[in-house]
């Protein structure tokens, strides 16, 4: 599956796409104002003051938020007398039963029509959504992909949110204190990295 405006992207580069299906979301600046304010937070706090690493995470941590996988592990308590008719209802979805008191504290995984039956307790709400995640990492790959292939100077190393180059970029795409712009890390000399049987070694 491919993000629709990634598909555009690449077609500027010389790719071809035969669309076979395909699922259609509504777009809005959803989370703006959120991150925006946390950001803000990021630029108020030095790096070593505790809240500059909070904001961080919590911005990381958003669109993982959306995509993550929805089959959760369930652990609850169940009396004794309960569990062979829960046993029943699961019969593939206990993953670990460790008895307790007049208990057994069970373990299961897509258990949520059943054990939630059985205790009473409604429907689990997750609040996860894919379309956000796959934009959200899509715009990045996008964004990053100017940086990819350019004659202006050699690339190193990239992924969604960083580069190692061989020169400086243009002032305009370059800003501290604006979100979505890049900024210098660090300046290095000697560089080597390894990713699997990849080692590059860059001395400048």
């Amino acid at each position: 599956m491919l993000f629709s405006e990634e598909i555009k992207n690449a077609k500027k580069f010389g790719y071809t796409f035969e669309i076979l299906s395909g699922y259609t979301f509504k777009s809005d600046f959803v989370f703006k104002d959120f991150i925006t304010d946390l950001y803000q937070l990021r630029i108020n706090y030095d790096k070593s003051d505790p809240m500059n690493y909070i904001a961080k995470i919590i911005m990381n941590s958003l669109y993982g938020r959306f995509g993550m996988d929805d089959n959760f592990i369930n652990t609850t308590i169940i009396p004794k007398e309960d569990y062979n008719n829960f046993e029943k209802l699961n019969p593939n979805n206990i993953l670990d039963v460790q008895l307790l008191g007049d208990n057994y504290l069970v373990s299961c995984r897509d258990d949520k029509v059943e054990l939630n039956t059985l205790l009473d307790n409604g429907f689990e709400k997750h609040n996860i959504n894919i379309s956000i995640a796959s934009a959200i990492t899509s715009y990045a790959r996008i964004h990053m992909s100017q940086f990819k292939n350019n004659p202006d100077y050699n690339l190193y190393y990239s992924d969604t949110d960083s580069i190692y180059i061989d020169k400086e970029l243009n002032d305009s795409l370059v800003n501290n204190k604006i979100l979505g712009h890049m900024k210098l890390e660090a300046i290095i000399k000697g560089y080597i990295h390894c990713s699997k049987s990849l080692w590059i070694l860059n001395r400048r």
